[in-house]
């Protein structure tokens, strides 16, 4: 078989491509497979005619064909797309490449043309463009968010209806420019702008709210989003971003947040003024009865009223240090405690609290584990927890206390939010009307109560949840629709064993002062100034009282002896406690100081912050374990 031979069978063999001749006038006289496949003429009807029979009317007026072969003849090559026509006249879009066919002398012998059918391709392309398209008009037609694109350097390359209506720009002033300047001076020079391409570029995303600035200069909050876009080889060709203006919609939050806050501020308030008006209420009564029978010369009765006013008194000290504790987290005492004997110390007072109404049973485990916690917040969330559940049984029931060793596995751990390892459990299960889950899931959220308005402050259940997680435990409870409520706090085991009580026949004993030592009282209030400076007196220490800041700095200052400085931290006159001592120690150096305050330990000192020599007892206090503490102080 000739060479020529083969090329013919070549060009037959091509179905895909339309490969034929025309003479130099553009007759065709040649025609293959693929010709005859998608333009549907067969040799005998198409050879001898004319290739402009392809075109359409439109373009053969405008003597497309003539120019086609007039181009080829004279560049050496003819290429272009267009519609043409097949055999039916139904039309296909086509990629057309035209050569010229010359004899070694170089005379035009006729043209070589290869035709290939793109339909498919070009409605392909036509999707995708009308695709582009819509998703372009969507995109420019929202003005409820920024959406443009930046360049991997971040600079930006297209601008939206909602970018121009909330940032302030016109595309043709934004584009190019770097969108650091929607950023403040302060995020440009921490960097934020390049911070966030880095993170999209390594993670896949960045997510932030912030300020953002406007053409004018205002500022609005904004939701920002930037996600990076690659090709095809993962290759970074820019970055999407997507702003929303969120500043009236954080304005409205800031309202809520702030309503809701005085409805808590209001509900603090009320619940406290209840309860502090039944605690005054049963001091001012004991007090007052003290007063008839001593009118009365009946004296035997004082210690019954006694009894009584210190209990509300103690129950005061409780409520406020957990005010302090919600607000400035009071610092915890923890002591290896015995929790059985503590709660035994405490079921008197308990069946007191609750009333005749309700029976109180006491089981204390066997060998029961000592824990390292603060023994006066247990008492406190204790009886707290024998309180709510008195008030959940409206026609009285059963509250037992219940005391146990637990040795938590990973899973049982888990389970309860703890660390595997050996708890002392402690559990309080009413018998009232329990709560149903919605109740549950907000228990221990701060303010939240179910009592009436003015019959509770919300925080007592709060500070059980805080003080068991302070000791390194947990709370947990369990309840059902009339089936009552199980409040179990976990309390993690201590290696060392409890200390002992108190002797109750010493806690009137005063530890004597030494050498005649002189002591300092600072406070604006008698009624604390008073008994202060009479324990002291009675202990045997020479006793200087000033009610205000002023006062006491003018004695400091002169040449009286003085051994200890005790004052409160707020006081009159402009100059605070905190504020005295540290003028009087500029010329006694070496003064000590014992801070009494009513405030969380931490606030009434600048932060913690003391100076050698300086110590703080917080209000309120026992007249004895002020007389210890003095002895300690002046000692050390």
């Amino acid at each position: 078989m000739s060479v020529g031979n083969r090329f013919e069978l070549l060009v037959q063999s091509v179905t895909d491509y339309a490969i034929y001749m025309l003479d130099p006038h553009g007759r065709v006289s040649s025609w293959n497979a693929g010709a005859r496949r998608f333009k549907g003429y067969d040799p005998d009807e198409i050879i001898g005619a004319h290739f402009s029979i392809f075109y359409t009317p439109e373009e053969r007026a405008l003597e497309i064909p003539r120019i086609a072969l007039e181009t080829a003849e004279r560049d050496g090559r003819f290429e272009a797309e267009g519609w043409r026509l097949r055999k039916d006249g139904t039309r296909f879009w086509a990629n057309v490449v035209i050569d010229p066919i010359r004899d070694p002398e170089g005379h035009l012998l006729g043209f070589a043309k290869v035709t290939r059918d793109l339909t498919e391709r070009r409605a392909a392309e036509e999707e995708l463009r009308r695709s582009e398209e819509r998703f372009r008009l969507l995109v420019q037609s929202v003005t409820d968010y920024a959406i443009y694109m930046l360049d991997p350097e971040g600079h930006v390359t297209s601008w939206n209806a909602g970018a121009e209506r909330f940032k302030g720009y016109r595309a043709d002033e934004i584009m190019g420019q770097h969108f650091s300047r929607f950023y403040s001076d302060l995020d440009r020079a921490a960097g934020i702008p390049g911070i966030a391409l880095e993170t999209a570029r390594r993670d896949g995303r960045f997510e932030a709210e912030g300020w953002r600035i406007r053409k004018d200069g205002s500022r609005f909050w904004a939701s920002v989003i930037i996600d990076p876009i690659r090709n095809d080889d993962n290759q970074l060709i820019g970055f999407a971003k997507v702003t929303r203006d969120l500043t009236e919609k954080r304005a409205i939050e800031e309202q809520l947040r702030q309503s809701q806050k005085m409805e808590a501020v209001g509900q603090l308030t009320g619940g406290l003024a209840h309860d502090f008006n039944n605690l005054l209420t049963g001091i001012s009564g004991s007090l007052e009865m003290m007063q008839i029978r001593s009118a009365q010369g009946r004296t035997s009765d004082f210690d019954r009223y006694f009894t009584s006013a210190q209990g509300a008194v103690k129950r005061a000290a409780a409520l406020t240090h957990r005010l302090l504790a919600f607000s400035r987290r009071q610092t915890l005492d923890p002591k290896p405690t015995n929790v059985d004997r503590l709660l035994h110390g405490l079921e008197e007072l308990i069946q007191r609290t609750v009333g005749p109404g309700v029976e109180v049973v006491l089981a204390g485990a066997d060998r029961l584990w000592p824990t390292l916690i603060d023994p006066n917040q247990l008492e406190n969330a204790v009886l707290n927890l024998c309180i709510n559940a008195r008030d959940a049984m409206p026609d009285g029931g059963r509250v037992t206390i219940v005391t146990a060793n637990q040795s938590l596995d990973e899973r049982a751990a888990r389970e309860q939010g703890l660390n595997a390892g050996d708890y002392v459990a402690v559990s309080v299960t009413d018998t009232g009307t329990g709560m149903p889950p919605e109740i549950i899931a907000k228990i221990f959220d701060p303010f939240y109560t179910t009592k009436p308005i003015g019959e509770g402050t919300g925080l007592g259940l709060s500070m059980i949840y805080g003080f068991a997680r302070q000791s390194g435990g947990q709370v947990r409870v369990e309840s059902q629709m009339g089936r009552g409520t199980m409040m179990r706090l976990y309390l993690p085991r201590h290696s060392h064993d409890a200390q002992p009580d108190a002797n109750p026949d010493q806690a009137l004993s005063l530890t004597a002062a030494r050498d005649g030592e002189v002591v300092l009282v600072i406070d604006d209030e008698p009624t604390i100034r008073m008994p202060v400076s009479e324990v002291l007196a009675d202990a045997g220490y020479a006793v200087i009282e000033a009610a205000d800041g002023p006062a006491g700095l003018e004695i400091l200052n002169s040449s009286a002896r003085i051994d200890l400085l005790i004052t409160d931290v707020g006081l009159p006159g402009g100059l605070n406690g905190r504020q005295v001592a540290d003028a009087a120690r500029t010329t006694r150096p070496e003064l000590k100081v014992l801070f009494i305050t009513g405030y969380a330990e931490n606030a009434a000192v600048g932060g913690g912050k003391m100076d050698k020599g300086m110590f703080v007892l917080t209000k309120p206090f026992q007249m004895k374990d002020l007389a210890d503490r003095i002895r300690d102080i002046i000692e050390s």
